[in-house]
C-alpha cells in the first residue's frame, strides 16, 4: 500500500466515524419541532395556573388570615339565614297564626235614610201638606187602651180611643189632622201624641220595657199645655194617667185615661172609635 492509498483510508474512516457520532447525536437530543412543543405545552400550563391563581385587573391578593376566613363563614351563614328566613315568610304570606286573635270584622256603614231639609219636604207629605212631624225609631202601637176624655167646661164630648195608631197628629187643617183642634188659636199642625217603646226598671232590679204615651208641641204660636203648665216645644213629655192636656187658648181639655183606669167620676157617654 502507497501512501496515497493511505490518506484515502485515513480520510474515509474519519469520515465514517464523524457520521455515526452524528447519528448518535441525533438519536440521543430529541429534534427541535418536538422540543418547540414541549416548550409550548410546558407554557401554556404555566400561564394557566398563572391564571387560575391571579386576581383580577392584575391586583396580588395576599392570603387569608384566620379571623378572615371565620368572618367569610358568618357572613355566608347570615346570608343563608336570611335567604331562609324570606323564603319562610313568602310560603306562609297570608295566613294567621293560631296564636294570634281572629281579625274584627267591620260593619260596612249603611246608609242614611233619615228625612232632612227640602228632603222632608219632598217625601213626608199627606194629601199635598208638608207633614212637619216624624215618628221616632221607637214608635210603637201600644197594647194598653189608652183614651182622650174630652170635656169643654162641663160637658163631656166623645171619647177619642187612642190605641189603634202609634201616632195622632192635631190642629186645625183637616186634611191631615188626626185629632181635628178648631179654635182659632191653635196651629194648623199643633201637636202630635205619640207613642213611644221605652226602657224601665222592674221593682227587683230588673230591665222592662214598655210603651208609653208622649206629647210634644210642633212649634205652635200659642202652645201647649200639661196640667196647666205650658211645655217646651219640639221636646217629648211623658204623659201619665189623668193628666189634662190643653192646646192653645180652647177650652177644651182633654184627660187621658186607659180601660182599667176608675171612671165613676166621669160623665161616660158611648165614645166614638
Amino acid at each position: 500500500m502507497n501512501v496515497n492509498d493511505d490518506i484515502v483510508w485515513c480520510l474515509q474512516k474519519s469520515h465514517k466515524t464523524d457520521v455515526e457520532f452524528d447519528l448518535q447525536r441525533v438519536k440521543r437530543e430529541p429534534r427541535e419541532e418536538d422540543v418547540s412543543h414541549g416548550r409550548r405545552d410546558e407554557s401554556d400550563s404555566r400561564h394557566r395556573h398563572r391564571a387560575s391563581r391571579s386576581p383580577p385587573h392584575g391586583r396580588r391578593v395576599s392570603p387569608m388570615t384566620h379571623h378572615q376566613t371565620a368572618e367569610r363563614r358568618r357572613n355566608d351563614r347570615r346570608r343563608l339565614d336570611r335567604h331562609a328566613q324570606q323564603s319562610d315568610d313568602e310560603r306562609h304570606w297570608g295566613r294567621r297564626d293560631d296564636n294570634q286573635p281572629p281579625p274584627v270584622k267591620k260593619d260596612k256603614e249603611k246608609p242614611s235614610l233619615a228625612l232632612s231639609g227640602k228632603l222632608t219636604e219632598d217625601t213626608n207629605t199627606f194629601r199635598g201638606v208638608v207633614i212637619k212631624y216624624n215618628e221616632p225609631a221607637e214608635a210603637r202601637k201600644p197594647k194598653k187602651h189608652w183614651r182622650f176624655y174630652p170635656f169643654k167646661g162641663d160637658t163631656a164630648l166623645p171619647v177619642l180611643h187612642l190605641h189603634r195608631q202609634s201616632a195622632f197628629l192635631l190642629g186645625r187643617d183637616r186634611r191631615v189632622a188626626d185629632i181635628p183642634v178648631d179654635h182659632p188659636s191653635c196651629s194648623k199642625q199643633h201637636a202630635a201624641l205619640q207613642f213611644r217603646l221605652m226602657d224601665f226598671t222592674r221593682a227587683d232590679g230588673r230591665l222592662g220595657h214598655r210603651v208609653r204615651p208622649y206629647v210634644i208641641d210642633l212649634g205652635s204660636a200659642n202652645g201647649t199645655y200639661v196640667n196647666g203648665q205650658r211645655i217646651e216645644p219640639q221636646r217629648y213629655v211623658e204623659l201619665f194617667e189623668k193628666d189634662v192636656v190643653k192646646f192653645g187658648f180652647s177650652s177644651r181639655e182633654y184627660v187621658l185615661l186607659h180601660d182599667s183606669s176608675d171612671t165613676s167620676a166621669l160623665h161616660d157617654d158611648e165614645g166614638v172609635d
